[in-house]
């Protein structure tokens, strides 16, 4: 699904430092990765985010967990985040963060993210033809969602971030009928 800026302020003001920090480093799509992996873990791991929002849990644990599982394995920006966030007791932040900084990241790189649902799957050509298309009305780099959804009888339903551009048949018939309906009053 197509993201939108749905982020805790705090959480995106916290990937906006680090995304400059990233950028004066010319780290900043390598810190993506490490986030996107990071986030893929924590989503995957429910026990870890319980373990990161619980206040219970003092900030010397978080830290000595830290260092055990991710040290070496992620860039010093990202445990930096991590610390900061820690001290802070703001831990449960951070797949807010991690999401922001993704669509901040995507942002500064031209891309947005483009839901597509039709009735039936598009083959790998077809859905670049799509991807194209949407590339060059939106003037960014699509990335493009596809899902399927038989009820639309054909044509698309595009969703770019809260807009939605409705061209299914199920829709056109609709209005169709609306404008009958209409005539007969």
């Amino acid at each position: 699904m197509a993201r939108t800026m749905k982020q805790s302020g705090a959480g995106v003001q916290y990937a906006r430092a680090l995304l400059e920090l990233a950028n004066e480093r010319k780290q900043a799509e390598p810190v993506g990765e490490e986030l996107h992996e990071l986030g893929q873990i924590i989503e995957g791991n429910k026990s870890l985010l319980s373990f990161l929002s619980d206040p219970g849990i003092g900030q010397a644990e978080h830290t000595e967990l830290f260092d055990r599982v991710f040290k070496g394995r992620l860039s010093q920006l990202v445990m930096n985040i991590m610390g900061v966030l820690n001290q802070k007791g703001r831990l449960r932040l951070l797949p807010s963060v991690i999401d922001a900084y993704q669509e901040l990241l995507d942002d500064q790189l031209g891309k947005i993210e483009v839901d597509v649902t039709v009735a039936q799957r598009l083959d790998s050509a077809t859905l670049e033809q799509v991807r194209q298309r949407i590339s060059q009305a939106l003037k960014k780099d699509a990335i493009v969602h596809q899902y399927v959804d038989e009820k639309i009888i054909g044509g698309m339903v595009l969703r770019v971030d809260d807009k939605l551009i409705d061209a299914s048949v199920k829709n056109q018939l609709e209005a169709m009928k609306r404008q009958l309906m209409s005539r007969r009053i």
